[in-house]
């Protein structure tokens, strides 16, 4: 990165466009890694929150590598000018609906994947809906990409609370998911391992705890609580955090790793924060005094994202740089998505 660059990037982001483009920015690694990666790439999910940076970045490396590629995004395109967007940043778009088996034929052949399709929010209301996203879509994807690479985010919900005191939990643990959201995210990925084993598809499953960036995260709910003076739980004392530029590039960077048997992989900031310890920092910026409420305890959902550092590279954004420049977004008035994480969930009911 020339000197331009990192001013760049140590300056908070203004506006949603200046966000969305350092979102979006590639490392130097990924250039590199998708010069030699051969073929086309798809992205079955662009529309929920991390697709379309990840697609553009996936795009800006690829013209960065002097590769002809296509980038191909696939959703139902509900939200109003995504599919304008993703068109402007020369990313091709397929709207379809996944759950209807016939779509899959229409989709172009890709020897890349990236799975981003899932369903978390509305789980326990709709379980019947979250079974079939969640569990039976994945078989489907599997099915219509049988010699493909695919690099498919799951989550460190399937793992379950553990000590504080730990690293958190590693590739091999055994998986305890509690609730809806986490039995059918580990489904999905007993689908995606048992195709790649009895098909040879070349798979990475990526477990992510969790991606924030400016409009939410686990950073945005915490400074919205200090800003109004709401209550913050105590009781989820720790997470991981790890800023959405980071976690697009290593997902992206993943493909390289596919395997069979398939290969797991955590997607996981390099510290393990404590909420309190966030809280205060923020409410010193802001002006305001945190509230709390409940106890500490002494486990908590942390993911160990070591062996993920060692594969795909270290996170280069810092725990101080995400904390500052949410708090700063926060304290601007910045646009929002208004979808809290539920990160203090324990009950794993979203």
């Amino acid at each position: 990165m020339n000197t331009a660059d990192a001013s760049a990037a140590e300056r908070c982001p203004q506006t949603v466009e200046e966000l969305e483009e350092q979102l979006s920015r590639p490392t130097e690694a990924l250039i590199s890694a998708l010069a030699e990666l051969e073929g086309d790439l798809i992205v079955l999910g662009v529309g929920g929150k991390m697709g379309p940076t990840l697609a553009r970045m996936a795009r800006r490396a690829s013209d960065a590598a002097g590769v002809a590629r296509r980038i191909i995004g696939v959703s139902r395109f509900s939200s109003s000018g995504l599919r304008e967007q993703l068109t402007a940043w020369n990313i091709e778009t397929v709207a379809c609906d996944l759950l209807d088996e016939s779509a899959w034929e229409k989709l172009p052949d890709c020897p890349n994947v990236v799975y981003m399709a899932g369903y978390k929010f509305g789980a326990t209301s709709a379980p019947d809906v979250t079974w079939a996203m969640n569990c039976w879509l994945p078989t489907l994807a599997c099915r219509r990409y049988p010699n493909s690479r695919i690099a498919a985010f799951s989550t460190g919900n399937v793992y379950g609370l553990v000590p504080v005191t730990s690293h958190g939990s590693r590739e091999e643990d055994e998986p305890r998911p509690v609730g809806e959201y986490a039995m059918t995210t580990l489904g999905r990925e007993r689908m995606l391992q048992y195709f790649s084993r009895t098909r040879q598809t070349p798979t990475a499953i990526l477990r992510l705890n969790y991606a924030t960036e400016l409009r939410y995260g686990v950073l945005v709910d915490i400074a919205r609580k200090v800003q109004q003076g709401e209550p913050i739980d105590l009781a989820m004392s720790h997470v991981n955090v790890i800023w959405q530029r980071d976690a697009n590039a290593m997902a992206l960077m993943a493909l390289k790793q596919c395997a069979s048997p398939a290969k797991i992989i955590n997607i996981a900031g390099a510290d393990k924060l404590r909420v309190r310890e966030v809280a205060e920092t923020m409410g010193q910026a802001l002006g305001r005094e945190p509230v709390f409420r409940g106890e500490e305890l002494g486990e908590a959902l942390l993911s160990d994202g070591r062996h993920g550092h060692a594969l795909l590279g270290t996170p280069p954004t810092s725990t101080e740089q995400m904390i500052a420049w949410t708090t700063e977004w926060i304290q601007r008035g910045g646009p929002l998505l208004d979808k809290p994480t539920h990160f203090e969930a324990r009950d794993g009911k979203f």
